[in-house]
């Protein structure tokens, strides 16, 4: 079963939280890779080919949401879903959402919504 996982690509400029966020989802199931910074995050995606990306908004270079134009720019990336997962308040990651058209959000600092909001984005049960 081990090719049915589901894969996430993280991308984060914080090192620390990029290995607590990825042994947290291995340890919930999921096949994950990490990168660290915007700049060549379409091609990691490319190569990835990840089920689900959760990005930061807050990264130096290249912020987020400008990377989240990118990726949808891109005809090998366009359809990959992209979740923000940020420290950002609610209504900046709502706006966020609405002007950068990606799936959704999930606030960082709370678990159990980041498992429920993983299941959710990938459709699982």
């Amino acid at each position: 079963m081990e090719d049915q996982k589901k894969t996430i690509l993280v991308i984060d400029d914080d090192e620390n939280l990029l290995t607590a966020t990825r042994d947290l989802l291995e340890n919930w199931g999921y096949r994950v890779y990490t990168h660290k910074r915007g700049f060549g995050s379409t091609v990691a995606i490319d190569l990835v080919k990840p089920d689900l990306v959760l990005l930061d908004i807050n990264m130096p270079g290249l912020p987020g949401d400008r990377l989240a134009g990118l990726i949808k720019s891109f005809e090998a990336t366009k359809n990959v879903p992209v979740v923000f997962y940020s420290s950002n308040d609610e209504d900046t990651l709502r706006k966020a959402v609405s002007d950068s058209k990606v799936t959704g959000y999930i606030p960082k600092g709370d678990l159990y919504e980041l498992r429920q909001k993983v299941k959710q984005y990938l459709g699982r049960s």
